[in-house]
């Protein structure tokens, strides 16, 4: 069984909010439920929540339960459609998600450093 940090479970609930699979007002498990399905500490689920609280992507009001945010940050639709397009070929081919992760970090650093020469970039 996966040992989940808090870091992990706001990682996931994140994607879901930013790919549009989750939307405004859209409710999400109580961090009891949260830490009874991943088999982690209350604690942990309820860390995770407060991160995705500080970065107001989800709201918790108390019997309303935790929901996500009116206003949340997500991903422009062509940006997704192209994300959701990369993803499909990688399945369809050997590309694993670590290399395909890998590879959109590194080209997103490439973009960052664009005065420099491709000679001069890191491998």
């Amino acid at each position: 069984m996966a040992e989940y940090t808090a870091e992990d479970i706001a990682d996931h609930y994140r994607g879901l909010i930013l790919s549009g699979r989750v939307g405004a007002g859209d409710r999400l498990p109580t961090v009891r439920q949260t830490a009874r399905d991943l088999g982690v500490a209350v604690g942990t689920a309820a860390k995770a929540y407060r991160s995705l609280e500080a970065e107001r992507m989800i709201v918790t009001r108390g019997a309303a339960g935790t929901r996500v945010a009116e206003q949340p940050s997500v991903l422009p639709g062509e940006l997704l459609t192209h994300v959701r397009q990369a993803v499909d070929r990688a399945l369809s081919s050997t590309v694993s998600e670590d290399d395909l992760l890998n590879a959109v970090r590194a080209v997103w650093a490439e973009q960052d450093q664009p005065d420099q020469s491709s000679t001069e970039r890191a491998p």
